[in-house]
Protein backbone atom coordinates (compact mmCIF):
# COMPACT_ATOMS: atom_id res chain seq x y z
CA UNK A 1 0.00 0.00 0.00
CA UNK A 2 1.29 3.46 -0.90
CA UNK A 3 1.88 6.47 1.29
CA UNK A 4 -1.23 7.74 3.03
CA UNK A 5 -1.69 11.47 3.11
CA UNK A 6 -3.14 13.24 6.10
CA UNK A 7 -5.75 15.95 6.02
CA UNK A 8 -3.14 18.45 7.21
CA UNK A 9 -0.74 17.50 4.39
CA UNK A 10 -3.51 17.97 1.85
CA UNK A 11 -4.46 21.30 3.43
CA UNK A 12 -0.81 22.40 3.16
CA UNK A 13 -0.94 21.46 -0.52
CA UNK A 14 -4.19 23.39 -0.94
CA UNK A 15 -2.60 26.46 0.69
CA UNK A 16 0.43 26.19 -1.57
CA UNK A 17 -1.87 25.87 -4.58
CA UNK A 18 -3.90 28.91 -3.51
CA UNK A 19 -0.76 30.98 -2.99
CA UNK A 20 0.54 29.93 -6.39
CA UNK A 21 -2.64 30.09 -8.49
CA UNK A 22 -5.13 32.13 -6.44
CA UNK A 23 -8.33 31.16 -4.70
CA UNK A 24 -10.43 31.41 -7.84
CA UNK A 25 -8.28 28.67 -9.40
CA UNK A 26 -8.33 26.34 -6.37
CA UNK A 27 -9.65 22.94 -7.49
CA UNK A 28 -9.38 19.36 -6.28
CA UNK A 29 -7.40 18.52 -9.40
CA UNK A 30 -4.86 21.32 -8.91
CA UNK A 31 -4.33 20.40 -5.26
CA UNK A 32 -3.93 16.74 -6.14
CA UNK A 33 -1.45 17.53 -8.90
CA UNK A 34 0.52 19.84 -6.57
CA UNK A 35 1.10 17.06 -4.04
CA UNK A 36 1.13 14.12 -6.44
CA UNK A 37 -2.03 12.28 -5.42
CA UNK A 38 -5.41 11.41 -6.86
CA UNK A 39 -8.07 14.10 -6.67
CA UNK A 40 -10.28 11.47 -4.99
CA UNK A 41 -7.98 11.59 -1.96
CA UNK A 42 -8.53 15.35 -1.73
CA UNK A 43 -12.29 14.84 -1.99
CA UNK A 44 -12.13 12.22 0.76
CA UNK A 45 -10.90 14.85 3.23
CA UNK A 46 -12.68 17.86 1.71
CA UNK A 47 -15.96 16.56 0.24
CA UNK A 48 -16.94 19.86 -1.38
CA UNK A 49 -15.05 22.76 -2.85
CA UNK A 50 -16.68 24.93 -0.18
CA UNK A 51 -15.05 22.70 2.47
CA UNK A 52 -11.69 23.05 0.75
CA UNK A 53 -11.94 26.83 0.36
CA UNK A 54 -13.23 27.27 3.90
CA UNK A 55 -10.36 25.24 5.32
CA UNK A 56 -7.83 27.26 3.32
CA UNK A 57 -9.32 30.56 4.53
CA UNK A 58 -9.39 29.42 8.17
CA UNK A 59 -5.81 28.16 7.89
CA UNK A 60 -4.69 31.53 6.48
CA UNK A 61 -6.44 33.34 9.34
CA UNK A 62 -4.81 31.10 11.93
CA UNK A 63 -1.38 31.66 10.37
CA UNK A 64 -1.93 35.39 10.56
CA UNK A 65 -3.07 35.21 14.18
CA UNK A 66 -0.01 33.10 15.08
CA UNK A 67 2.21 35.71 13.44
CA UNK A 68 0.61 38.53 15.41
CA UNK A 69 0.17 36.85 18.81
CA UNK A 70 3.75 37.62 19.97
CA UNK A 71 3.27 41.37 19.36
CA UNK A 72 -0.22 41.54 20.83
CA UNK A 73 0.61 41.48 24.50
CA UNK A 74 -1.41 43.32 27.06
CA UNK A 75 -4.34 45.53 26.29
CA UNK A 76 -4.13 48.47 23.90
CA UNK A 77 -6.07 51.58 24.95
CA UNK A 78 -7.47 52.19 21.45
CA UNK A 79 -7.39 51.16 17.79
CA UNK A 80 -4.42 53.40 17.00
CA UNK A 81 -2.22 51.81 19.66
CA UNK A 82 -3.22 48.37 18.41
CA UNK A 83 -2.42 49.27 14.81
CA UNK A 84 0.93 50.76 15.79
CA UNK A 85 1.83 47.39 17.35
CA UNK A 86 0.86 45.26 14.36
CA UNK A 87 1.54 47.45 11.31
CA UNK A 88 5.31 46.79 11.23
CA UNK A 89 4.60 43.04 11.19
CA UNK A 90 1.93 43.25 8.49
CA UNK A 91 3.74 45.72 6.23
CA UNK A 92 6.34 43.16 5.16
CA UNK A 93 6.88 41.34 1.91
CA UNK A 94 6.43 38.04 3.79
CA UNK A 95 2.81 39.02 4.59
CA UNK A 96 1.90 40.26 1.11
CA UNK A 97 0.87 36.85 -0.27
CA UNK A 98 -1.59 36.14 2.50
CA UNK A 99 -3.23 39.54 2.06
CA UNK A 100 -3.36 39.10 -1.71
CA UNK A 101 -5.44 35.96 -1.10
CA UNK A 102 -7.52 37.70 1.56
CA UNK A 103 -8.36 40.56 -0.80
CA UNK A 104 -9.09 38.09 -3.59
CA UNK A 105 -11.57 36.38 -1.23
CA UNK A 106 -13.10 39.79 -0.45
CA UNK A 107 -13.49 40.53 -4.15
CA UNK A 108 -15.10 37.16 -4.80
CA UNK A 109 -17.51 37.80 -1.91
CA UNK A 110 -18.34 41.27 -3.23
CA UNK A 111 -19.01 39.72 -6.64
CA UNK A 112 -21.56 37.39 -5.06
CA UNK A 113 -19.57 34.16 -5.43
CA UNK A 114 -20.10 31.36 -2.97
CA UNK A 115 -18.63 30.16 -0.72
CA UNK A 116 -16.97 33.56 -0.29
CA UNK A 117 -20.27 35.43 0.28
CA UNK A 118 -20.82 33.21 3.32
CA UNK A 119 -17.25 32.68 4.53
CA UNK A 120 -15.63 36.12 4.25
CA UNK A 121 -18.09 37.94 6.56
CA UNK A 122 -17.60 35.14 9.10
CA UNK A 123 -13.84 35.53 8.81
CA UNK A 124 -14.05 39.31 9.23
CA UNK A 125 -16.33 38.91 12.24
CA UNK A 126 -13.88 36.44 13.79
CA UNK A 127 -11.01 38.91 13.30
CA UNK A 128 -13.01 41.73 14.87
CA UNK A 129 -13.83 39.56 17.89
CA UNK A 130 -10.20 38.42 18.13
CA UNK A 131 -8.81 41.95 17.86
CA UNK A 132 -11.26 43.16 20.51
CA UNK A 133 -9.62 40.85 23.04
CA UNK A 134 -6.46 42.97 22.79
CA UNK A 135 -8.22 46.27 23.53
CA UNK A 136 -9.34 47.83 26.78
CA UNK A 137 -12.74 49.28 27.63
CA UNK A 138 -16.28 48.03 27.78
CA UNK A 139 -17.28 45.23 25.41
CA UNK A 140 -18.97 47.78 23.12
CA UNK A 141 -15.89 50.07 23.15
CA UNK A 142 -13.57 47.14 22.44
CA UNK A 143 -15.70 46.05 19.50
CA UNK A 144 -15.87 49.57 18.04
CA UNK A 145 -12.11 50.03 18.41
CA UNK A 146 -11.51 46.59 16.83
CA UNK A 147 -13.78 47.43 13.89
CA UNK A 148 -11.89 50.67 13.38
CA UNK A 149 -8.53 48.89 13.59
CA UNK A 150 -9.60 46.31 11.01
CA UNK A 151 -10.95 48.99 8.67
CA UNK A 152 -7.77 51.08 8.84
CA UNK A 153 -5.45 48.08 8.55
CA UNK A 154 -7.37 46.61 5.63
CA UNK A 155 -7.29 49.96 3.86
CA UNK A 156 -3.53 50.30 4.36
CA UNK A 157 -2.91 46.69 3.33
CA UNK A 158 -5.06 47.05 0.22
CA UNK A 159 -3.16 50.21 -0.67
CA UNK A 160 0.06 48.24 -0.18
CA UNK A 161 -1.23 45.57 -2.60
CA UNK A 162 -2.39 48.01 -5.26
CA UNK A 163 -0.14 51.06 -5.01
CA UNK A 164 2.93 49.51 -3.40
CA UNK A 165 4.68 49.53 -0.04
CA UNK A 166 5.89 53.13 -0.30
CA UNK A 167 2.37 54.50 -0.76
CA UNK A 168 1.06 52.41 2.13
CA UNK A 169 3.92 53.48 4.37
CA UNK A 170 3.33 57.15 3.52
CA UNK A 171 -0.36 56.76 4.35
CA UNK A 172 0.47 54.90 7.57
CA UNK A 173 2.82 57.69 8.65
CA UNK A 174 0.24 60.37 7.80
CA UNK A 175 -2.43 58.46 9.75
CA UNK A 176 -0.11 58.27 12.75
CA UNK A 177 0.18 54.51 12.49
CA UNK A 178 3.87 54.31 11.58
CA UNK A 179 6.85 56.27 12.78
CA UNK A 180 8.08 59.06 10.61
CA UNK A 181 11.62 58.62 9.40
Amino acid sequence: MGHKHTKSEILEGALATAFEDGLSQLTFGRVAKKIGISDRVVVYYFPTKDDLVGSVLVSMALQLQETLNPVLTGSAPDYLALIRNVWPHLARPSADAIFALFFEANGLAAAGREPYVTLVPQLVEAFIAWAATFLSGTPRQRRTEAETAIAVLDGLLLLRQLAGPEAANRAARRAGVARTS
